[in-house]
């Protein structure tokens, strides 16, 4: 859900302004998962502009505090989300914890690190969302910590109708800075893409798995 539409506009802005997002129809990326993709996401390179990590930070300090009220932690997912999940805690006066995909293989194997006691309210950071997998991953093993799981912040999300499905059956909130709606109409309006090249990256969301130039 976005929260705010100024601030979607905005965030799509600046992601594309420093290439966080990059836009590339006609010579599409290969993901990981093995996907052909024409646009790739990087919101780590957020950290690296302070204007743009302090607007980032505030906002989400702003939304969090508006829509789940003031957490007792804020949670980063690893590794991603760590960075931007510190400031927003340092922001918030809050603790600050991470979550990492897996246990670790040693010491005391912990998946949740810092200190987190049963029953606080924890509100996650994420930085993207794409089939929300690992993210709810995260969800879970706070929920295993003993925490109370109030809801999640991403800087953006494309919108895959999977996520959407993944966030309903989990029962979690998620909330977003932007998502793939407002990045298409900003990037059509400021001439990172044409309305034709628009029409192939809405495509491609419908099925992203199958798609291909």
């Amino acid at each position: 859900m976005i929260f705010n539409k100024d601030t979607a506009e905005k965030t799509a802005e600046l992601l594309l302004q420093i290439n966080a997002i990059k836009l590339n129809p006609s010579n599409p990326f290969k993901w990981a998962s093995g996907w052909n993709s024409p646009i790739y996401c990087d919101n780590r390179l957020t950290l690296s502009f302070p204007a743009i990590r302090n607007y980032i930070r505030d906002e989400f300090s702003k939304q969090i505090e508006e829509i789940y009220g003031k957490p007792d932690v804020i949670a980063g997912v690893a590794t991603g989300a760590i960075g931007i999940g510190i400031l927003v805690a340092e922001e918030l006066g809050l603790p600050f914890v991470y979550v990492r995909p897996e246990a670790k293989k040693h010491g005391r194997q912990n998946k949740v690190e810092g200190f987190l006691q049963k029953g606080q309210n924890v509100v996650v950071i994420e930085d993207l969302i794409s089939t929300g997998n690992s993210s709810l991953l995260a969800v879970e093993a706070l929920k295993e910590a003993g925490a109370n799981v109030k809801g999640m912040i991403a800087i953006f999300t494309y919108g895959f109708a999977v996520a959407e499905e993944n966030f309903k059956k989990a029962n979690v909130n998620l909330n977003t800075l932007s998502n793939y709606e407002h990045l298409l109409d900003l990037a059509v309006e400021k001439q990172y893409i044409t309305e034709t090249e628009q029409k192939t990256l809405q495509e491609w969301r419908k099925s992203p798995s199958t798609w291909s130039v």
